[in-house]
């Protein structure tokens, strides 16, 4: 009977060690591969200038610190982000060396919304999220629209002919639209570019009316006069933005934005995940990149391993439900 119980005792033990080594491996482990012992290649599936890559200058400096090894980003804009993603899910090795910069929510949104489309989260393995981005509502510094109820007035007087750029089909700022007309009612003309980048270039130059874009990437312009910000899709307002109103102030439960971080293909080896999800949680700790994050407004939402791949898989169900409810609205 000794004998049986010291053994139930240790499957338990064994059982409990299981547990908390799960999710990004074991540290042990992690201390005794070698790596990285070359450069780090990183997919961006969207142009130079947009959301991927100002995490990509954010964090890069800090990470090759840590780990000893550059980070080379290869831009492949398209698909809104699906051209990377499909490479690194489907063509690029699970050794450690390639890992690609994945957004919320076209991520998912991609094959939610195309068959064609046939990479999935569950090809991957997410590494670290790092920042929750809001969306915000910005004009060029010429627009008429001193604020966002001219705006939604405008939009109410015109359905359907104000021009609303975003960061391409199937993105945050594509699904915050769309929320945003379920909300109100409005009707907007709906402008899809490559990217976070082009969208508010667009808008800056008056080439469209407004921009659906997010705080993070449109703040150096905000600051600099080349935007005016109408609204934030936040719960609260944002401290960098004081004098901003929520669209929730309006009366509209629209809160909506982009969570961005890294990712890489499935079955990357544990003791490699392990140390990139080390790398990202030092990080984190940095009084410097805390502070070099809230500099540019983007706040920082550290999830690692497990609880990321948890969130994405939260994320997909989500958009699911908002896409089915209007996607008989985009039939050809």
């Amino acid at each position: 009977m000794f004998k049986r119980n010291r053994f139930f005792v240790l499957l338990s033990v064994i059982m409990i060690l299981s547990v908390l080594l799960a999710g990004c491996g074991s540290k042990e482990t992690a201390k005794e591969v070698k790596y990285p012992e070359k450069p780090i290649n990183v997919l961006q599936g969207f142009k130079p200038g947009g959301g991927s890559d100002t995490l990509a200058q954010l964090t890069q400096p800090y990470l090759e610190k840590i780990l000893g090894q550059t980070f080379v980003n290869q831009y492949m804009p398209g698909a809104t982000g699906a051209i990377a993603w499909t490479e690194l899910c489907k063509k690029s090795k699970n050794d450690g060396y390639t890992l690609s910069i994945t957004n919320t929510p076209m991520l998912m949104t991609n094959y939610i919304m195309n068959d064609e489309i046939t990479y999935s989260i569950d090809e991957l393995d997410p590494i670290a999220n790092v920042v929750t981005d809001p969306g915000v509502i910005v004009v060029g510094k010429d627009s008429k629209y001193e604020t966002v109820q001219d705006f939604l007035d405008d939009v109410k007087a015109n359905p359907g002919q104000i021009t609303v750029g975003n960061s391409g089909v199937g993105g945050d700022d594509f699904f915050t639209t769309l929320m945003v007309e379920r909300e109100t009612g409005l009707k907007f003309k709906m402008v899809p570019f490559d990217g976070d980048g082009p969208s508010w270039q667009a808008a800056a130059g008056n080439k469209i009316d407004v921009s659906f874009n997010n705080l993070g990437i449109t703040y150096p312009q905000i600051e600099a006069g080349n935007l005016r910000i109408l609204a934030i899709f936040s719960e609260e307002r944002n401290d960098m933005v004081p004098d901003t109103p929520t669209f929730k102030e309006l009366g509209y439960n629209v809160v909506a934005g982009s969570s961005r971080g890294y990712s890489a293909p499935k079955g990357i080896p544990d003791e490699i995940k392990e140390i990139l999800c080390q790398a990202f949680e030092e990080m984190a700790e940095n009084p410097d990149f805390v502070k070099a994050a809230n500099d540019r407004a983007l706040p920082v939402d550290i999830k690692v391993g497990d609880e990321y791949a948890k969130y994405l898989k939260e994320q997909e169900e989500a958009f699911t439900e908002i896409w089915n409810e209007v996607k008989d609205q985009y039939k050809n």
